[in-house]
């Protein structure tokens, strides 16, 4: 390169750098060294690819083709030498590939699971590396995690879990050209040291014990021995598909839920009076005083309401179970507000879809929202010590006997603050 040749480029270098343009990009300063580099690396592939076991099969070089490649530094043209038998594999820009740096790919990845549509996510890169990224790539940039959602999917679990809560989300999702609604089931779980974890995700178009018994028997196959405590709304077949494969398990079925279940059915004038006698029974100070104000309630609201006091009736011995519990331990069992505070996290992410390609394209948000909401779960629960100490005394041997010894909580294992139900 003459003397003012180079000049030139460093003037233009330093002009692009000073307004910011990439210097990489398409009429970037530095664009056509990075495309010398690169085609230079991709000849001397196939220079060794092209040895004499291939010459004897009669291989040998076959023109160029070209491909355009994207990068955080930019998009440029390559031209790539090709063979005859187009056996020729390079390892520097893999046949096909068209993003040329995992950085890029793992932006895109992070900004999809962080709510972004492929749209913003587009103008975004754009925006900061002047690359343009159809959506039928970022499409194909996403799937690269699906191995990884069903890996999740199938990982060993603990052998027990102490509290274990179980709600669900409503999607609509794209079936053979139509809109479908769907149930998403998150159980979310509490480890013997108060950790909480997702323990799995399910889809299902309508529940049922059948249903329950499979998502059970998966739990079960992937490690899970045990369940102390299972904490639900008033799910179809639960009770049943837990009890055939968790006999131990104690359900109590969500006051919160029943509540405003009831309330559906009471007339707006006697919400207020008939809240205020159904609250001296769930708020009760042990189960015996609760089925007396239950009873009261009955002969109040029975002739009126027959149809809500009769559910309060049905359900009682599930709806009740934690009376036996001191009241911090009430407060994390009696309502599934754990799983769903996580489901408010996941909507964040979720609002901003209408209705999914595919089961699998709202499994791969939904997991990408929780490895980012898991990442805040550092603690376990406030007063976790304490609150182990008192399952043991109930359910024993059930949990390891050196929790017992030594209840785990005290101390953060991996930060600082504790973390509230």
């Amino acid at each position: 390169m003459s003397n003012e040749a180079q000049s030139d480029l460093e003037k233009k270098i330093l002009e692009q750098f000073m307004s910011g343009k990439n210097l990489f990009g398409e009429g970037g300063a530095l664009a056509p060294m990075l495309k010398n580099v690169i085609e230079k690396a991709l000849e001397a592939e196939m220079d060794a690819h092209l040895d004499d076991q291939e010459r004897t099969k009669g291989n040998k070089r076959n023109g160029k083709g070209k491909k355009t490649l994207k990068s955080r530094f930019g998009s440029f043209d390559i031209d790539t030498p090709e063979d005859r038998q187009s056996s020729f594999e390079p390892a520097l820009v893999k046949k096909r590939q068209t993003i040329l740096a995992d950085q890029l790919s793992d932006k895109i990845i992070g900004l999809y699971g962080l709510g972004m549509s492929y749209r913003d996510i587009s103008a975004h890169i754009k925006e900061m590396y002047d690359t343009d990224i159809s959506h039928t790539v970022l499409s194909q940039i996403t799937d690269r995690i699906i191995p990884e959602v069903k890996a999740w999917q199938n990982r060993p679990l603990e052998p027990m879990y102490c509290i274990v809560w179980l709600d669900a989300m409503h999607y609509k999702v794209k079936v053979d050209g139509r809109i479908e609604h769907k149930a998403l089931y998150n159980i979310l779980g509490v480890n013997k040291e108060g950790y909480k974890e997702v323990l799995g995700m399910y889809i299902s178009e309508s529940e049922g014990a059948n249903f329950w018994l499979q998502v059970l028997t998966d739990l079960q196959q992937r490690g899970l021995e045990d369940i102390l405590i299972a904490c639900t709304d008033n799910l179809k077949g639960f009770t049943e598909a837990i009890l055939s494969v968790f006999p131990k398990t104690q359900v109590q079925k969500c006051i919160v839920h029943q509540i405003r279940n009831s309330l559906k059915y009471i007339a707006s004038k006697d919400q207020k009076e008939f809240l205020k006698d159904l609250k001296r029974v769930y708020r009760a100070t042990n189960k015996q005083v609760a089925e007396d104000e239950l009873l009261n309630l009955e002969e109040k609201w029975g002739q009126k309401y027959p149809v809500v006091i009769a559910s309060w009736q049905r359900n009682w011995e599930e709806l009740s179970q934690y009376f036996e519990y001191t009241e911090p331990i009430r407060k994390i069992i009696y309502t599934t507000n754990a799983v769903e505070g996580f489901h408010r996290q996941v909507r964040k992410v979720t609002k901003t879809k209408g209705a999914f390609t595919n089961d699998m394209a709202l499994l791969k948000l939904v997991y990408l929202a929780t490895k980012n909401i898991e990442k805040k779960w550092t603690s376990p629960l406030q007063n976790w010590s304490l609150t182990i100490q008192q399952l043991y005394i109930k359910f024993g041997n059930r949990i390891p006997l050196d929790l017992a010894a030594s209840p785990s909580g005290g101390t953060p294992r991996r930060g600082e603050q504790s973390d509230r139900v």
